[in-house]
């Protein structure tokens, strides 16, 4: 069966995956993301959730912390000490030093996990891509080491003593040496010279007199292209498409499954964020397990799955809460997180606070009830895992009508009071085009939710609180390359945050 987890990757792939369990790896670990991240999880006063500074690369710093896995790593020997020692001594206790040290024990966890036969690939930023090469070295052996990938891209310039940053690196290591392992060929199209000298016949080469190879005959027959090079031209997503920020393009991850899994063969993507790697395996009929360490990654994920194969992605789900008490166990721990998950019940989005404090508004849906969809509804969420204050209700009331919002809805881990109800009842109801009648003021509890019941508001197809997740296409890889850069919109297509209702 495939798997969603939600937890600390490095805890999961100790915990449940199990020695050479897994065909290919790509991971996408977070480095240097700060504005972006920011937006999930900012408190109003600036500071950061504890959930964001466990989740994410970028916010390691080199602490009390950091030195303790440094040291744990250091103390198990083997090249991975010796590399760590290498940077120890060539970084000091620095940033980068911390972001290394939480990434070797994963890649000897990945490493232990992958199948001899099977490949990994690593992608990551040219900032840190130096010192990751050493560290998979160390890992993987330098004689596992197999492409140097390019992914190149175009984005709406930015900066002017520097030359135009437009590539990521994705490492490619074998996990042996061993010539049995997963490769498929790929082609590319061949060059519009060649193609005009040769058509599409298969060119035969043979040598010249100095033993140079010139092509000697052709046959009347297709080829299948020219072997895949290790620079790859594939759009990025604009960040006015995204699901969630830093999200790849589903062309770029099918490109690394069809080269080196096989259907029925899984795929693992510790780091998976909104499952783009998810959605291309379940798409190529390749078995998989993500993990994400938020509850808005694993929410969008769902959201994707069924959108991209309405309902038929079929997979678990685990270290969500699925009873009460976990459910107040999560609200203790990390309140952040557990706002994220109350709202994922109900399918919403939280709410975009970056630019202060959130006005009483936790969460949004957006929903159309209008034959032309010409004007689009809201819903204001607010979620309480406490005590909720005696005048909420009333305060939640006078948001609906600030935001002039349709329907304003409390999910609370505790049961509503009495004047909590009457409440509710004196705010009405929201009458719908078609003549349906819903409550403008309801309130549902976490026990209720995990039970089944959901908002009350009018159901459409025009639902919009995501941004619409694609349906699944299986054409093949070459004709699903997006064409985003031919659409580039100077206005809309920067190297700004990504905008404030992605």
């Amino acid at each position: 069966m495939n798997q969603l987890f939600y937890g600390d990757n490095l805890d999961v792939l100790r915990e449940h995956i199990a020695e050479n369990a897994v065909d290919l790896i790509y991971l996408d670990p977070p480095f240097q993301s700060n504005k972006d991240y920011n937006i999930l999880f900012s408190e109003q006063d600036g500071t950061r959730a504890a959930a964001q500074i466990k989740a994410f690369g970028d916010t390691w710093k080199w602490d009390i912390a950091s030195a303790e896995i440094f040291a744990e790593t250091v103390d198990r020997g083997g090249q991975v000490s010796v590399a760590m020692q290498a940077f120890r001594t060539l970084l000091g206790g620095s940033d980068m030093l911390a972001y290394l040290s939480m990434m070797a024990p994963h890649l000897v966890e990945l490493q232990r996990v992958l199948k001899p036969t099977d490949s990994i690939y690593l992608h990551c930023d040219p900032t840190a891509s130096h010192y990751l090469k050493i560290l998979m070295d160390s890992v993987f052996g330098p004689g596992n080491f197999r492409n140097e990938i390019i992914w190149h891209y175009r984005k709406w310039p930015a900066g002017k003593y520097t030359f135009q940053r437009n590539h990521d690196v994705i490492f490619f290591y074998s996990n042996s040496d061993t010539k049995d392992r997963t490769f498929n060929q790929l082609y590319m199209e061949r060059a519009a010279s060649t193609l005009k000298r040769f058509g599409t016949a298969k060119i035969v080469s043979g040598h010249d007199e100095y033993g140079n190879r010139v092509p000697s005959e052709t046959l009347e027959e297709d080829s299948e292209g020219v072997r895949m090079d290790d620079v790859w031209d594939i759009g990025r997503v604009p960040p006015i498409k995204q699901l969630y920020p830093t999200q790849k393009p589903l062309p770029l991850l099918e490109r690394i499954l069809e080269a080196s899994s096989n259907k029925d063969q899984v795929v693992l993507d510790p780091f998976c964020g909104c499952g783009t790697a998810i959605v291309a395996a379940q798409g190529l009929g390749r078995h998989w397990i993500g993990i994400d360490i938020t509850h808005l990654a694993v929410g969008l994920i769902k959201h994707r799955l069924q959108g991209a194969f309405l309902g038929k992605a079929a997979y678990e789900v685990t270290g969500e809460p699925v009873s009460l008490p976990d459910a107040q166990k999560l609200a203790a721990d990390d309140k952040y997180q557990f706002e994220a998950w109350a709202l994922g019940l109900v399918g919403a989005r939280t709410n975009d606070k970056k630019k202060g404090a959130d006005k009483g508004i936790d969460g949004r849906l957006f929903f159309h009830d209008e034959r032309d969809a010409s004007a689009t509804k809201r819903i204001i969420l607010s979620v309480k895992g406490g005590s909720i204050p005696a005048n909420h209700m009333r305060e939640l009331r006078g948001v609906i009508d600030r935001e002039e919002a349709e329907i304003g809805v409390l999910l609370t881990l505790q049961k509503p009071t009495k004047p909590m109800r009457h409440e509710a009842a004196d705010a009405g109801f929201y009458d719908s085009p078609w003549g349906s009648r819903h409550p403008r003021l309801q309130i549902l509890t976490i026990e209720e939710l995990l039970g089944g019941s959901r908002i009350d508001y009018p159901r459409t197809n025009a639902n919009s609180t995501f941004k619409k997740a694609d349906k699944y296409s299986d054409a093949p890889v070459e004709n699903l390359e997006f064409k985003f850069d031919s659409q580039i919109d100077e206005e809309t297509d920067t190297e700004s945050e990504p905008p404030s209702n992605w």
